[in-house]
């Protein structure tokens, strides 16, 4: 199909990134030609109608996500942006994705299990101790611990990029808690119900059975072995940021959405106080950080958590989804070392390849990075969301300087990346198509098996030339469709 037929797409420059739609020549790639002849034909007020009866239905349903910053005293609640062009993967790509996927996982689970027990990859040289007991997120109250069925990380997010040459690359392993599920879900029904023509013409993989598998998951956890486990699902509160997410998944599951105060300690036990007097909880899946689960083990001025948490699951009478500790494994130093941890603990070569990282602990990367910020991609090991990022080429000599410092003040604080080229994908903008940096968030459930959502999230840079692609710095979603044939 030729540029001729997409008037509405114009001008549209597609030879600095790869872009998924078009080819260098702006023909349309063959898996999309059915996404680009509906779009083409839609007249610019259709278009706007989708766009503000999408908006209307997100309002009403309360698909919001809330956004803190330091020029606001209150924060801000609003609807993600959501983009109705749906990002198209083939199935042989998306089948490479799944097996890179499940083969990172595996090896992120076992090197959790080997740093709280024999620390085999640190004895062994692979991995420097310092960087494990140095680590924000390890857990010296995990030593020892066996969870249940060993499994870490029930639920992951993995973020993938594309770059120029078409390549995916792992740009980062989100393995604590995890956000974005109920945006995939809830995008997922918007277009099929929209765009139902085309969504039943494409051959799209199903996606509802995931859920199943979630609660799965979860249940599989159970200590006792239960045919019908208590589960509930822990959240900070209705001033979460994700809390949208929080109360759909467990309505969505079927499991109780409880706060710390719902549930209380005794006997090496938790229990969750409702009508029915107190009953015993089996698995906690819960959404939010470590330091706030138990104020007897870790911030002793939480107010979110539980007192006697850490007791109970010590004792082996509750699960706790995903296992306390489990960011010591997605810390961004930490993640130059996952395809060393696939050949150790596998015995593999890593199907999907992580970005150019430096360790900047080390004095020769130090130097060049020092000497190359203006190129370089530089993050704070223990912050997400976008935060505490430099994007060197975008900097001004200001923050490159500032970086300089704080980098050479505290060198182990710091990691730096190769600035890729993120795929671009069209989204609506006025009535026309336009190209933005995008990622896909993968998500994978570990229990009895392990599960990889079909599609994920696509995250969209919106503002033009951006590569931040964060809920939290402004980013928007994208419906992810993978061809089932």
């Amino acid at each position: 199909m030729s540029m001729a037929m997409k008037s509405q797409f114009d001008p549209y420059d597609s030879q600095s990134f790869y872009d998924e739609m078009f080819d260098k020549e702006l023909n349309v790639r063959p898996h999309y030609e059915g996404v680009h002849r509906t779009f083409a034909r839609m007249k610019p007020p259709e278009l706007t109608a989708r766009h503000t009866t999408i908006q209307q239905r997100m309002l009403e349903e309360g698909i919001t996500f809330t956004l803190y910053t330091q020029n606001q005293n209150e924060p801000l609640e609003r609807t993600i942006p959501f983009d109705y062009i749906p990002r198209i993967i083939p199935k042989h790509e998306w089948e490479s994705i799944e097996r890179g996927m499940k083969q990172r996982v595996k090896a992120l689970n076992a090197f959790i299990h080997d740093v709280y027990h024999e620390q085999r990859i640190v004895n062994d040289g692979i991995i420097p101790r310092q960087m494990i007991i140095g680590n924000k997120y390890f857990r010296p109250e995990m030593a020892g611990l066996q969870v249940p069925q060993n499994v870490y990380m029930t639920a992951s997010g993995i973020d993938l990029i594309k770059d120029e040459k078409g390549r995916y690359f792992v740009l980062e392993d989100n393995l604590r808690t995890p956000s974005g599920f109920s945006y995939l879900y809830k995008g997922r029904s918007m277009m099929s119900e929209l765009f139902s023509d085309l969504y039943l013409n494409s051959a799209v993989a199903d996606i509802e059975r995931s859920l199943n598998v979630f609660l799965s998951s979860l249940r599989s956890l159970a200590p006792t072995g239960k045919s019908n486990p208590l589960i509930v699902l822990l959240t900070p509160g209705a001033y979460n940021s994700a809390y949208f997410e929080h109360a759909f998944l467990a309505q969505q599951m079927g499991i109780h959405l409880v706060e710390g105060r719902d549930l209380v300690y005794k006997d090496h036990k938790i229990y969750l106080r409702d009508l029915r007097g107190l009953r015993q909880v089996d698995v906690i899946y819960r959404r939010l950080d470590d330091e706030y689960l138990d104020p007897l083990a870790f911030q002793s001025d939480s107010l979110l958590g539980v007192p006697g948490l850490m007791n109970a699951y010590r004792a082996g009478n509750v699960a706790i989804a995903n296992a306390p500790g489990t960011g010591v494994a997605d810390d961004k130093a930490i993640y130059a070392y996952v395809p060393d941890m696939v050949r150790y603990y596998l015995g593999e070569e890593p199907i999907l390849h992580n970005v150019p990282t430096y360790i900047l602990s080390r004095k020769e990367e130090r130097e060049y990075v020092l000497d190359n910020l203006d190129q370089l991609v530089v993050k704070e090991t223990s912050l997400s969301g976008g935060y505490g990022m430099l994007i060197g080429p975008a900097a001004s000599s200001k923050e490159i300087h500032a970086f300089a410092d704080a980098i050479r003040c505290d060198p182990g604080r710091y990691i730096a990346q190769t600035t890729m080229k993120l795929s671009r994908a069209p989204v609506m903008l006025g009535g026309a198509m336009q190209p933005r940096h995008i990622d896909l968030r993968v998500f994978v459930l570990m229990g009895a098996q392990t599960h990889v959502i079909p599609g994920g999230l696509t995250r969209v840079a919106l503002q033009e030339g951006s590569l931040v692609v964060n809920s939290s710095q402004g980013g928007g979603v994208k419906d992810t469709w993978v061809l089932s044939r």
